[in-house]
């Protein structure tokens, strides 16, 4: 064991134990350090930007902020996997999850099967949005500003002859999209592949549970798809939190 960072790591501990900071002779105290090593500790602590001294007392940096974070958002990943894996193998088809944000489809996870693996991600899944059922669900959530914005930098081209030929078609197949009810697609983005998204709105974020199978299963999208869109509800609580990822 390294003597310093295990020194280091206690006084990180005990930093962050006062929510208001506390001062150095006081965190030598509790964590039984010599005076000289905690003050030099601190300032290195200081230094990386993982301490800050407020007003004579030291408090978290935003450098420890910034890896506690990391650690959540790999928490709230595995909690999201773990979910999909369920209705995965409940439902028996790949499951997706993507988020819109900052401008950007954004696909968090996905849980798949040798036997039944998702559809490859042949053209960029990101500026495809409008050959997808992930994207079209996304999109569909927006408002015209920002979907006219969207399809400014990632403009419509088909990718199959299935595929929306053009932004006025998408358009208006975006403004007709029911409410709440899934959106689905055959063969626009890969052909062989039939998918349905379900929308989820977090707040001002906009969200989606997809699916997808092969053409020749297409019997199965609707009551597979309708399955998960019944779960959604029990879902919602523990997909709130992706939101911030």
């Amino acid at each position: 064991m390294i003597g310093s960072v295990q020194r280091a790591l206690r006084l990180l501990e005990a930093v962050g134990a006062h929510a208001d900071g506390a001062p150095a002779k006081q965190l030598a105290r509790e964590i039984g350090l010599p005076l000289p090593t905690t003050y030099h500790l601190l300032r290195t602590l200081a230094h990386e930007g993982y301490l800050r001294r407020r007003q004579g007392v030291f408090v978290l940096g935003e450098a420890a902020a910034r890896l506690a974070g990391t650690g959540a958002r790999h928490n709230r990943r595995g909690m999201i996997t773990d979910s999909l894996e369920y209705w995965r193998d409940a439902i028996g088809v790949p499951v997706y999850f993507a988020l819109y944000l900052e401008g950007e489809i954004e696909l968090v996870a996905v849980a798949q099967r040798p036997s039944s693996p998702a559809v490859e991600e042949w053209a960029d899944f990101r500026a495809t949005g409008h050959a997808h059922a992930v994207g079209q669900c996304l999109l569909s959530q927006l408002d015209e500003e920002a979907r006219r914005d969207h399809l400014a930098r990632h403009p419509v081209e088909p990718l199959t002859r299935y595929s929306v030929r053009d932004r006025g078609a998408l358009l208006e197949r975006l403004r007709s999209a029911q409410r709440m009810r899934p959106v689905v697609e055959r063969q626009e983005y890969a052909v062989g592949s039939v998918c349905a998204a379900i929308p989820i709105t977090v707040g001002s974020t906009a969200a989606t549970i997809a699916i997808s199978l092969p053409a020749e299963q297409d019997q199965r999208l609707l009551p597979a798809v309708e399955q998960l869109r019944n779960a959604v509800g029990g879902l919602l609580g523990s997909f709130a939190f992706s939101i911030s990822i």
